[in-house]
């Protein structure tokens, strides 16, 4: 390879406000899920509260992780066709994804895991595969059954998933969850770039989420301003390689072609209350296009969309354009999508 580049998820900016109902700030950075994630809590109770979320953080990176054999997804993968047992998590991820598949039209796809690995993206030995490896396995990944028997699965012999794009939804809603029991009112989730914002800021104002831009990583294409909302962004930038031929190919693959996705889109943020489907949609919506992504769109009201073109064209769901500030010369065109 020419080259190799890695680049970390969206960045995250929040702009604090004065403490005015609440405690003073309690912070954990911690890494796991292969990424680093920071806390910031408010409240009588946060240091129980972080206590409990650092720990259900852990516990379920150890069912969902691919790579640990003591993994529940480890063993499905390895189980060759046998009856795994698992637990509420990960059973619960599966029929989600199972749905997501077929809304999304296959453009959200968990059995593409031997793909991912084929071209280098799960263990950072990058390479273009030969198009007959890439047929073999896009009819194995296409064939692969994921059947769920009570609190038991069976997956196809040779077959293999992986929760990488929707664990850290999941992880966000299970740590709100977990705030909202201990009292918790004002708080602000990094799990990586994929950002939570819960409550409002302590002085009752919007959070301040800042919003990569594709084309300068290192720097902040606009600010997002919400409450109570997941804010989960999917870029050809965040990791990806340069090949021989000279042509960059991000880790977003399309379950149609098992090639990286080529859909005219190069970042997609998805805003919403649940972070599993914003994070789970953030690819999907990659995969499909700003024209699919429309279509979808306009069947439902659960999300809003800040996508951005190779034209650089900024695309912004009618619900939270007053609620960006675009810090980019950018154009910007705004959708209705909500009924």
């Amino acid at each position: 390879m020419k080259r190799i580049i890695f680049i970390t998820a969206v960045l995250a900016l929040f702009l604090w406000g004065c403490s005015s109902r609440s405690n003073e700030k309690k912070s954990s950075d911690i890494f796991a899920m292969d990424t680093y994630m920071n806390m910031q809590v408010y409240g009588e109770n946060a240091d129980i509260a972080l206590d409990k979320a650092e720990q259900e953080i852990y516990r379920l990176e150890k069912l969902f992780s691919v790579t640990d054999d003591s993994s529940e997804v480890y063993k499905i993968n390895n189980s060759q066709g046998k009856k795994i047992e698992i637990t509420e998590d990960v059973r619960s991820l599966i029929e989600f994804s199972e749905n997501m598949r077929g809304k999304t039209n296959g453009c959200f796809d968990i059995r593409i895991y031997p793909i991912l690995k084929e071209w280098g993206f799960t263990t950072g030995e990058y390479k273009i595969p030969e198009i007959s490896r890439i047929a073999e396995l896009k009819e194995l990944s296409e064939n692969t059954a994921v059947l769920l028997e009570g609190n038991s699965v069976i997956c196809s012999e040779n077959g293999e998933i992986d929760f990488g794009a929707a664990a850290k939804g999941y992880t966000s809603d299970r740590i709100a969850e977990i705030f909202r029991e201990n009292g918790i009112e004002s708080a602000i989730i990094n799990l990586g770039g994929n950002v939570h914002a819960f409550g409002k800021k302590p002085d009752n104002s919007l959070w301040n989420v800042a919003v990569t831009d594709p084309f300068s990583p290192d720097e902040t294409m606009g600010i997002l301003r919400v409450s109570d909302k997941a804010v989960i962004t999917s870029g050809d930038y965040q990791r990806y390689f340069t090949g021989d031929d000279g042509k960059k190919y991000c880790h977003i693959i399309n379950p149609s072609t098992g090639y990286p996705a080529e859909s005219g889109l190069v970042s997609v943020t998805v805003v919403g209350e649940n972070g599993l489907l914003c994070d789970a949609l953030s690819t999907a919506f990659f995969v499909m296009g700003r024209e699919k992504t429309e279509v979808y769109l306009k069947n439902q009201s659960e999300v809003s969309v800040l996508l951005v073109e190779t034209d650089r064209t900024l695309v912004i769901s009618e619900a939270i354009s007053d609620y960006f500030e675009n810090h980019s010369d950018y154009p910007i065109e705004v959708i209705e999508n909500e009924n």
